[in-house]
């Protein structure tokens, strides 16, 4: 079951029952200042093309159209605490809540969610490393993402850990070859590619998670036939990961783009619309 909502999440969250949602994962806006934007591209042969492939062939580049959204805000944490107030008040008391951010927000964030859930709740710093991207010469370059993860009640919740994917042993020659086989189970620093640029699960959408991550959040931390919440939603990967593990999800954009996206993507599980008339219905 798939519920897609287009609208204010915070007008939407109002609507859902306490305690309700067995697992809440969002990928709010970084504030980076800007406006994020993602051009969608197709390459076809073309001896006179503007692009070099393999072996030398030319390609052409066709655009296939923009994504984008504001993500600039004057008051972060004002737009996110009630929302956040709303989440935990619909999260089921064994619940858990994904916040995923990356270092420009995330510590006064985790301070507010201290606040909010108290500090015993507070249980994982997740850090998703990725190497994928241009390099600065002036610092650093960021390259990772922090998920935050938060449990309704330190004392209840939802882990289940033989689900989890296994990753390979660093050193598999310290281990022996049964254990290098088998792989081990993932620690709290995750090593995932971004989406490929070039591979199926791109749909063209700025800031797409990929949902390798997402799937490892949703068997871990959720039972099959449990309800899912994205109020974040963007190119619906979460509620992707949800519904191809026999879990259901509630999925909650105000954007147009994202909608036509998720629409789109999410068609095989013929998700209910709320909120969605003929001014922003997906395009045919």
């Amino acid at each position: 079951m798939l519920d897609l909502h287009f609208g204010d999440n915070l007008d939407v969250l109002r609507t859902l029952p306490d305690a309700s949602v067995r697992l809440i994962y969002i990928d709010p806006p970084f504030n980076t200042g800007k406006v994020q934007a993602r051009t969608q591209i197709q390459t076809v042969r073309d001896d006179e093309g503007d692009r070099t492939g393999f072996q030398g062939q030319r390609y052409r580049t066709i655009q296939l159209g923009t994504k984008s959204y504001d993500d600039v805000f004057d008051d972060y944490l004002g737009f996110l605490e009630p929302r956040l107030e709303e989440a935990r008040r619909v999260l089921a008391d064994d619940g858990s809540l994904f916040v995923h951010l990356d270092y420009r927000e995330v510590h006064y964030v985790k301070v507010l969610l201290d606040q909010m859930f108290g500090r015993a709740s507070f249980v994982n710093e997740i850090i998703w490393a990725y190497d994928y991207g241009a390099r600065s010469r002036s610092r650093w370059s960021p390259k990772h993402d922090t998920i935050l993860w938060y449990a309704k009640d330190p004392e209840r919740y939802v882990f289940r850990l033989d689900d989890a994917d296994r990753i390979p042993y660093m050193a598999p020659g310290l281990v022996g070859p049964e254990k290098a086989a088998r792989g081990k189970t993932p620690t709290d620093t995750w090593w995932h590619t971004i989406v490929s640029p070039n591979g199926k699960e791109k749909t063209g959408y700025p800031t797409q998670k990929p949902l390798g991550i997402l799937e490892r959040i949703v068997k871990v931390h959720s039972d099959p036939g449990d309800v899912l919440l994205d109020f974040f939603a963007g190119s619906g990967s979460f509620g992707e990961a949800a519904l191809r593990n026999d879990r259901r999800a509630i999925l909650v954009d105000s954007n147009p783009e994202a909608l036509d996206v998720m629409m789109r993507r999410l068609a095989f599980a013929s998700p209910r619309l709320h909120g969605v008339d003929a001014a922003v219905s997906p395009r045919a």
